[in-house]
């Protein structure tokens, strides 16, 4: 029996995504509501992901699963972190100030990090995991493909950027892939 399961997001590209990795399971995704809106007040991705993940579930009465994801530089103390996606107006923007702000800096190592929660139709969260995808920022961007940081975010072991991957290569080696790859056998067995 299929059971639904609602993406605490409006982006129909996240909803792809989710579907592509929850291909084998018996659930049938959709987005939340458009006029559903839940404010990201968490100062941690996985504080994040489970008020997104309980709200939508409260509202919709359906289980729901969400994440949030950003960009840690490690000579930035961390940052934009939480803030990823409020760093700059658009994705260029965000990029150059992180560009900006790391400046001359050597080190360039940073990670994409990734919380994913489940919760049930009450809201009760009853699946977390964290994933990590480490990296480091090139001087400028590289690459057409992905969104946000990709063009900036280099995985030196496969010499390329995000933004240089295949969607089946970036979704096998992400942080959001290895978030929701931890997940997957609980998420089978889930009623």
């Amino acid at each position: 029996m299929t059971k639904l399961l609602v993406v605490a997001t409006g982006n129909p590209g996240k909803l792809r995504e989710m579907q592509a990795y929850l291909a084998d399971l018996a659930w049938e995704l959709t987005l939340k509501p458009e006029e559903l809106e839940v404010e990201e007040t968490g100062d941690t991705f996985a504080a994040n992901a489970c008020l997104k993940a309980s709200q939508v579930a409260l509202a919709t009465g359906n289980w729901a699963i969400a994440d949030d994801s950003g960009l840690q530089v490690d000579a930035l103390g961390g940052a934009p972190g939480v803030y990823s996606a409020r760093y700059g107006k658009t994705d260029s923007e965000r990029i150059a100030r992180v560009l900006r702000e790391l400046d001359n800096q050597t080190n360039r190592q940073a990670q994409f990090a990734c919380a994913v929660a489940i919760a049930r139709p009450d809201g009760a969260i009853a699946l977390q995991s964290e994933g990590v995808c480490r990296g480091e920022i090139l001087q400028s961007p590289r690459g057409n493909g992905g969104f946000g940081y990709d063009p900036i975010f280099y995985v030196p072991k496969l010499q390329l950027t995000f933004a240089e991957m295949t969607p089946d290569l970036k979704r096998s080696i992400s942080h959001r892939g290895k978030a929701i790859e931890a997940l997957l056998p609980q998420l089978a067995i889930l009623d």
